[in-house]
């Protein structure tokens, strides 16, 4: 069985070693990890794991909406310059998207934030890992009226990470073709909204994260989240989709590698 973990922040991992976690991950099928970024000061942070842990670890590139009030178009500049000084170590551009629940940045400069990212991963094709929570209907707007105007639909779209909107938002993720990325929730007793979803989001629009060090999977909530735990959250996935765990594994391993186009680099 092999797993990509396409969403952890190795970087905020404290009971552990990143070097020991890699070896652990790899022991739980754990072939490929995706760690991101969310912030300026971590952009050269995640970026300079993908290059010691290359073929192991890759990296992305984004201001997530919680730092939107430190966003600039320098920072853009830096995003741009180090994906194209970096091509086979960067694979997306995120975290970004919308936070209306903490609104620890005004909304002005989330949007704003975000739609300069949408363009510069367009410009770079590359996708987008996006968050959204409590933001539906600014989202389904921007998603929409952006890829509209763009008129790609050749372009490779994106993930919306740690899903767990409303159905309004899923259909429009579906419609534009995006990827939904399920995380420890779905094994959370009192998150049924969230298995609600994942059960109608086809398996080939799946992607499996840890979003680690948080949301660790049940039977390990409470604890820090890691890599290696990814097989607790394959394990739920496949018994909430009723087939085997081998197959959903390969389905979602697939998945990633066609997004973040793992093969090529």
């Amino acid at each position: 069985m092999k797993l990509i973990d396409t969403h952890c922040h190795l970087d905020s991992l404290k009971s552990i070693s990143i070097q020991e976690e890699l070896l652990l991950a790899k022991e739980n099928g754990v072939e490929k990890i995706i760690t991101i970024a969310t912030e300026p000061e971590d952009l050269e942070i995640t970026l300079e794991l993908a290059r010691v842990y290359k073929n192991d670890v890759w990296a992305t590139q984004g201001i997530h909406p919680h730092q939107a009030i430190n966003f600039s178009d320098d920072i853009l500049e830096i995003m741009k310059n180090n994906v194209i000084n970096n091509r086979s170590q960067i694979v997306a551009i995120g975290e970004i998207g919308l936070d209306y629940y903490y609104d620890f940045s005004p909304r002005k400069n989330q949007i704003d934030a975000f739609e300069k990212q949408l363009q510069l991963a367009k410009t770079l094709n590359l996708p987008v890992v996006i968050h959204s929570r409590d933001a539906d209907d600014d989202m389904v707007d921007i998603i929409k009226n952006f890829y509209a105007r763009e008129n790609d639909s050749g372009n490779r779209r994106g993930v919306f990470h740690s899903y767990s909107s409303g159905l309004k938002l899923a259909q429009t993720i579906l419609e534009e073709d995006f990827y939904c990325g399920f995380n420890g929730m779905i094994t959370f007793a009192k998150a049924s909204n969230v298995r609600e979803i994942f059960e109608i989001v086809p398996l080939e629009k799946i992607l499996l994260e840890t979003d680690a060090p948080y949301l660790a999977p049940v039977p390990h909530r409470g604890k820090e989240n890691a890599p290696h735990l990814l097989p607790f959250i394959a394990q739920k996935g496949a018994e909430l989709k009723k087939i085997s765990i081998e197959e959903f594994a390969e389905i979602t391993f697939q998945n990633a590698m066609k997004l973040f186009q793992l093969s090529n680099l």
